[in-house]
């Protein structure tokens, strides 16, 4: 699904989230925060335009997805650029070593993974101690008149944008079906505590359309996971 999507991905997304796709990728490089040398996994990267924001900063980053016709779409935008490479991957199955990355993102992907906890363990285990780890998922926006709009426009509307846009629409009905089914921000942020990652914090964005999951690999074996996850303004 995803390798049919691949050419027209980026543009349907700003055609359906009104723009708001290049806000919500500017706050999860922020949320980053990477460094010149760092070394970051991007994972579920799509066409590697998130992963192209990380790498201005001069960190070396790596695009992994499952999706080669994704990949292959990200090479021929960004492939230019030498401090990003491309991998594809099973976000359940890393083909990383222990402790190898200064920080690791995901952006809409985690919900797509069949075992959503098991990526968050993977995740946990290539990341070195006291490094970071940002989420970007679509989440349950918390005010009940807001989130009734947002799942009509998901149902009925978002679909027919897509085949406007000359997508295809079946992928975003599949899209509506894996957010309503997806945990809201505080669930989400109990699996991040389970799979041993600390500090746990969610920011919503765009009245919580999307959240910003932020954690932290504890820097020492035996570290004390934060009690619960907490709302950041």
């Amino acid at each position: 699904m995803f390798d049919q999507v691949a050419t027209g991905y980026d543009r349907t997304n700003t055609v359906m989230t009104f723009g708001n796709d290049a806000f919500w990728r500017a706050a999860t490089t922020r949320a980053v925060a990477p460094k010149r040398y760092e070394r970051i996994l991007d994972l579920a990267a799509g066409t590697a335009s998130s992963s192209a924001s990380l790498a201005a900063s001069g960190a070396d980053v790596v695009a992994a997805d499952f999706s080669p016709g994704m990949l292959a779409e990200g090479k021929r935008r960004h492939g230019h650029l030498p401090n990003l490479s491309f991998v594809e991957a099973d976000a359940m199955n890393l083909p990383f070593g222990d402790d190898e990355f200064d920080a690791v993102t995901m952006s809409y992907g985690l919900r797509n993974v069949q075992q959503p906890k098991k990526a968050l363990a993977e995740l946990f285990r290539v990341t070195k101690p006291g490094g970071r780890m940002v989420i970007n998922e679509f989440s349950t926006p918390p005010g009940r008149a807001f989130r009734g709009l947002y799942r009509f426009y998901n149902a009925q509307v978002l679909p027919r944008v897509a085949r406007l846009a000359g997508t295809n629409g079946d992928a975003y009905d599949y899209l509506n079906e894996s957010i309503a089914d997806w945990p809201d921000q505080k669930r989400l942020s109990a699996w991040i505590r389970e799979a041993g990652w600390t500090e746990v914090h969610y920011r919503n964005l765009s009245f919580g359309i999307v959240a910003l999951h932020r954690a932290v690999k504890p820097a020492a074996p035996g570290a004390i996971n934060s009690p619960r996850a907490t709302s950041a303004a």
